[in-house]
């Protein structure tokens, strides 16, 4: 069965959370795309080297870091995010991961709308400014302040970019999680999920 899962959504929103548990909820592989990034970013940055040779030889054990979580890796990822030819070098690998057999949950800013347009499933997950950067701030530490204008510069960027810029697909079913809890937000998800399957 080829069934994909487009979740997007803004940086802290909670789609990654969700997409981990819809994974393991339908048994569908899970691919962070962020991860993706964050680990050319940090390539790139760590061994001084063009972000387009770092996408075109990212290995699974840059993936596999465990620096990948990091406020830097973040605004890493987002300032390589913006170079076509970096998003040009992770398409296809992308594009093949979502239609793999037994189903694929893909999570990021651009699934539904350039990835995976054709995805049976399309969520597009946020949060308020303020709420995304508090839940960030719990989970690195630091100056809350200093987070929350990361993660508004970050928003900033990501929407603006002229390339595959982060907004909800015309069809993506748009989850606000500022007041869900994380059960709430998941079963949010796995309602629709489970109705395209019934279909």
């Amino acid at each position: 069965m080829n069934f994909t899962v487009a979740i997007d959504g803004p940086a802290a929103a909670g789609k990654g959370t969700i997409s981990r548990a819809v994974a393991e909820r339908f048994g569908f592989a899970h691919l962070d795309t962020g991860a993706l990034y964050r680990a050319v970013g940090v390539k790139a940055a760590q061994e001084g080297c063009d972000p387009q040779a770092a996408a075109r030889g990212l290995t699974a054990a840059d993936l596999a870091r465990d620096d990948l979580r990091t406020l830097e890796a973040g605004q890493a990822a987002s300032k390589v995010a913006v170079i076509p030819e970096v998003r040009q070098a992770l398409l296809e690998f992308q594009r093949s991961f979502a239609r793999a057999e037994g189903g694929a949950v893909l999570d990021g800013r651009d699934i539904g709308t350039v990835i995976c347009p054709e995805a049976e499933v399309k969520l597009f997950v946020t949060a308020a400014p303020e709420v995304r950067a508090h839940r960030r701030w719990l989970e690195v530490g630091g100056d809350e302040a200093a987070v929350l204008a990361e993660v508004i510069e970050r928003d900033a960027r990501d929407m603006n970019r002229a390339d595959a810029p982060l907004r909800p697909a015309a069809d993506a079913l748009v989850i606000d999680t500022s007041e869900l809890s994380i059960a709430e937000a998941v079963e949010a998800a796995c309602a629709q999920i489970a109705a395209h399957l019934r279909a």
